[in-house]
């Protein structure tokens, strides 16, 4: 992550505090009903993502106005490099969009300060009954529903087998391969390809601790929101990114940092660079675009004995607390996760969606890519992994943390062993734990 990105998050973590004292203040008196409302009224809806994203989701909301005349919806989007820091600005100014994209810890973040709403408060136009229940849970939060997923995803290893053949280095079976073999893999493409392209894009990221830690049998957070991974399993998580990145397997750290906070189309995959990416399942649609290539997606490394994996929304749907039309934002959610007009236009972008039925109507529509997404998130989902816990309040900033002392330690300011102990230290404090 570059400076510039870092002190962004610093910022918005700071303005999330400011923004809690009013929505705590401003929760009695928040204009919250699921009445029906008779005359016009304008929504807003942020979101984040690329030109495609904006394309498809702006056709969606076309069609959602065409049957709701009354409701008039205004996007609000961006890149998703700038998009928290504009959305905690936002909110300490009391000036949120009513229906908020949100993804990671942020929905519980937001919705421990009051800022969103209680979705049993809509329930009277907005349906979550179609949507699969293990979906439905990850919107909630301490028993309450504040979020509505987008759609399933997981953290998965795409590939470019162009690449690969082009350094004549066969695919590697994920049935059983280990992180040794990622290492050993990434090394031999970057050695037998042209300068500039790597074995893999990323390093590590804070997603992947959480894997890594899971597949030691722990996890990053604990169901009752405390750090859930010993100091041991930090350390090697740094010294294994130190090693990628010293090796060549991976770019340099002045290169990482520069890619850490880039679109699609700039990082490697996306430009055609590297061979091998770890990312969300939902990426691959918008990365074999950028790339022009027929990427793939394997499972992670190191599965085995203990699956690291887990299915996760992708992305949230939330309702301001403040919005002053919640009936028409709730409205807007449910159309967008149960109408088959908005999921044969958004199909898998957002991830493949949590209603069976919504799933079924978009299986013979999909990419090419859309089908190898569908299929990866099937597979998962027959795998017997641990259940994963929303980031307790401050986790956000505990993925800063990471992303800080991970590039410190690819600069060499710390030695994996330190990094563990400064991480663990930082981290605690961040969540008060």
């Amino acid at each position: 992550m570059t400076r510039q990105g870092i002190r962004g998050i610093r910022k918005s973590i700071a303005v999330l505090s400011a923004a809690a004292l009013l929505a705590s203040t401003a929760a009695c008196s928040s204009p919250s009903s699921n009445k029906a409302e008779d005359g016009p009224v304008e929504i807003r809806f942020s979101w984040w993502g690329n030109a495609g994203r904006a394309d498809l989701t702006n056709k969606a909301i076309a069609e959602f106005e065409a049957a709701n005349p009354n409701v008039k919806v205004k996007p609000e989007y961006g890149d998703i490099s700038g998009y928290f820091d504009k959305l905690a600005t936002q909110m300490a100014a009391n000036d949120a969009p009513d229906v908020i994209t949100m993804g990671g810890a942020y929905p519980a973040e937001y919705a421990n300060r009051g800022a969103l709403l209680d979705l049993s408060k809509v329930e009277g136009s907005l349906d979550l009954s179609r949507i699969d229940q293990g979906a439905r849970e990850n919107g909630q939060i301490k028993g309450k529903q504040y979020g509505v997923s987008t759609g399933a995803n997981a953290l998965a290893i795409v590939v470019n087998p162009a690449v690969f053949a082009a350094a004549g280095v066969p695919l590697p079976d994920d049935s059983n391969w280990s992180w040794d073999d990622f290492a050993r893999i990434a090394s031999e493409i970057t050695t037998k390809s042209p300068k500039g392209t790597y074995g893999t894009a990323t390093v590590l990221t804070h997603d992947s601790l959480d894997a890594f830690a899971r597949q030691r049998g722990e996890s990053l957070y604990t169901q009752d929101g405390q750090l859930g991974l010993g100091k041991q399993t930090v350390q090697d998580y740094f010294d294994y990114s130190l090693k990628l990145s010293d090796s060549g397997a991976a770019p340099s750290a002045s290169e990482t940092v520069e890619k850490l906070n880039v679109s699609t189309e700039q990082t490697l995959m996306g430009m055609g660079k590297a061979g091998m990416m770890l990312t969300w399942s939902n990426s691959l649609t918008a990365l074999s675009k950028a790339s022009g290539a027929d990427l793939r997606l394997l499972k992670l490394p190191g599965e085995k004995p203990t699956p690291g994996i887990w299915l996760q929304s992708s992305q949230f749907y939330t309702i301001s607390a403040r919005s002053k039309h919640t009936d028409a934002a709730a409205k807007l959610v449910n159309f967008l996760v149960n109408n088959q007009a908005a999921a044969k236009i958004i199909q898998s972008d957002r991830g493949i969606p949590g209603n069976t039925e919504m799933r079924a109507a978009i299986q013979d529509l999909l990419t090419p890519q859309g089908k190898v997404e569908a299929e990866y998130i099937d597979q998962i989902g027959k795998m017997d992994f641990a259940p994963t816990y929303i980031g307790p309040t401050g986790s956000t900033a505990v993925s800063e943390i990471t992303a800080r002392i991970n590039t410190d330690v690819l600069f060499k300011r710390l030695t994996p062993e330190k990094a563990a102990e400064q991480w663990i230290s930082e981290s605690k404090a961040a969540i008060g734990k």
